[in-house]
């Protein structure tokens, strides 16, 4: 092959105690899309922030070409042509299009040192034209939608002539259409020459779109190839130690009665027509892309977001959707999909995210019982196996498997029949996600109801009894665990036909 673009030599990192890097050695080259992929605290991270002059390697070096290079400072990677696009760019709502394109890099007349806004605006929309983006240059940024803010951070990259371009994980918030057009970009990117480095957590997005991957573990790299001669099972096992099976693990619960039905739910934007019931001791996936109707239905059942018609009964009674409160007392639980922003209060500690709640059932006649708050949360905390120092742990501080935990332990200290679990693993690592599956599994086996609403089939159809697939708005086909099958589900969310249902 020839010489790689960048090559990483024995790199090692420690902080304090803890070694995150142990000799990793990495090669991208031109022209080439490489996956690193790796658990949380697999050392991903460290390893970019090194690429990216904000760390510094204790020992190894980096090489682009045949010359060794320097990071201290981001602005000696900017210098060397390396360049990142994270998950949430770092940008400026209130400054436009072209201002954040070439912040830092404003171009100048020469003769009075000011900016040159003429040119500045010419090179961005030239900038946005190679990557196939109409979007108007004197526009601000906060108007833009997520996709649009990466293609901006991708055009501030290419402002400095970037080489080495890193994505990590630049499709979390985006939609199915959205990740299909940045793909096609990095398709353009790789074209034009440039070595791609991709890291993400959702394995078929690895063997979509990579060359070859390189698998860190606990600091260290345990494997690397070209993504043609593996499989999704062999990722896995190199990432966590665990097989497919051991990620999406099957409990075994008894089903019983059924206790809700939901009938023709309709909202007339959102979604139309939905029926299904769900039995004690059952994981009802619902399964669709993004946009498909999944998460409104959710939000409507917990009355977030109110529907124009249908019937709701809950163990035979019939539930006013009007509010989360009614909900909560019929004995309905909702764990949203963004845990951060809408599942937990990241600042407060375990005890009080998992009692917030149940704060009437924790306090006496004045004042709030830490007894029966420390009870409470001794008992969903350990329920769900949350990990921590200590239960007066700050939830910011957890990991996102954890957080995760949190959440779902705080709706089930309400004590609930059935409880919505909408993205339950979403940015996640593989082997949190096992954590949670089998947090989901000691559920059903007490006897509670779930639904589990995935846009990840793997996980929809590794954990669920029966599947509801979505696809605009409507259920298109309800299907029983010994039926399933990958390319016929995948299928039916996009509206192919495939003669079953």
């Amino acid at each position: 092959m020839p010489e790689p673009a960048l090559r990483v030599v024995a790199a090692s990192k420690w902080f304090g105690g803890v070694q995150a890097l142990n000799s990793v050695d990495l090669e991208i080259h031109a022209g080439e899309i490489h996956g690193l992929i790796g658990e949380n605290g697999a050392g991903k991270s460290t390893l970019v922030k090194i690429l990216t002059g904000i760390h510094s390697a204790d020992s190894g070096s980096v090489r682009l070409g045949e010359r060794e290079v320097v990071l201290e400072r981001p602005q000696d990677a900017a210098a060397a042509g390396i360049s990142a696009i994270q998950q949430e760019p770092s940008m400026f709502d209130d400054l436009s299009v072209a201002e954040n394109i070439f912040v830092g890099t404003q171009p100048l007349k020469s003769r009075v040192g000011t900016i040159d806004w003429r040119r500045m605006r010419y090179e961005a929309t030239r900038l946005l034209h190679e990557l196939g983006s109409e979007i108007d240059v004197r526009r601000e940024l906060g108007l833009l939608s997520v996709a649009e803010r990466h293609i901006v951070s991708l055009a501030r990259a290419l402002s400095t002539d970037a080489r080495i371009i890193i994505f990590d994980e630049p499709t979390a918030a985006l939609s199915h259409s959205e990740i299909g057009r940045l793909f096609e970009t990095i398709a353009g990117l790789r074209r034009k020459g440039k070595a791609i480095v991709f890291i993400s957590h959702k394995l078929d997005e690895v063997f979509r779109i990579c060359d070859r991957f390189t698998v860190l573990r606990d600091g260290q790299l345990v494997s690397t190839g070209m993504t043609s001669e593996a499989s999704e099972s062999d990722l896995i096992r190199a990432m966590v130690g665990r097989t497919l099976d051991d990620v999406y693990p099957k409990a075994d619960a008894t089903l019983g009665n059924t206790v809700l039905e939901v009938e023709s739910l309709c909202h007339p934007t959102e979604f139309d027509d939905i029926s299904f019931s769900l039995r004690r001791g059952e994981i009802l996936g619902f399964y669709g892309l993004v946009g498909s109707g999944r998460s409104e239905v959710m939000e409507a059942l917990f009355g977030l977001k109110p529907a124009s018609s249908g019937t709701v009964r809950l163990k035979g009674q019939t539930m006013a959707l009007d509010s989360p409160g009614q909900a909560v007392k019929f004995g309905l639980s909702y764990v949203p999909e963004d845990r951060q922003q809408h599942g937990a209060i990241l600042p407060m500690s375990i005890t009080q995210n998992i009692s917030l709640p149940q704060i009437d059932a924790v306090s006496g006649r004045i004042f709030l019982s830490r007894q029966r708050e420390e009870a409470l949360v001794s008992e969903f905390c350990e329920n769900v196996a949350v990990k921590a120092s200590s239960w007066s742990q700050l939830v910011e501080e957890l990991s996102g498997g954890n957080q995760q935990k949190v959440v779902i332990g705080k709706w089930l200290a309400t004590r609930p029949e059935v409880i919505i679990l909408d993205e339950p693993t979403k940015g996640i690592d593989v082997g949190s996600k096992a954590a949670v599956h089998r947090t989901i599994g000691r559920l059903v086996q007490s006897g509670l109801a779930v639904i589990l609403v995935s846009s990840e089939l793997e996980e929809a159809i590794g954990i669920s009894d029966r599947l509801m697939v979505m696809a605009q708005g409507r259920i298109v086909a309800e299907i029983d665990r010994r039926d399933f099958d990958r390319e016929k589900v995948a299928a039916l969310a996009t509206q192919q036909s495939v003669g079953i249902c």
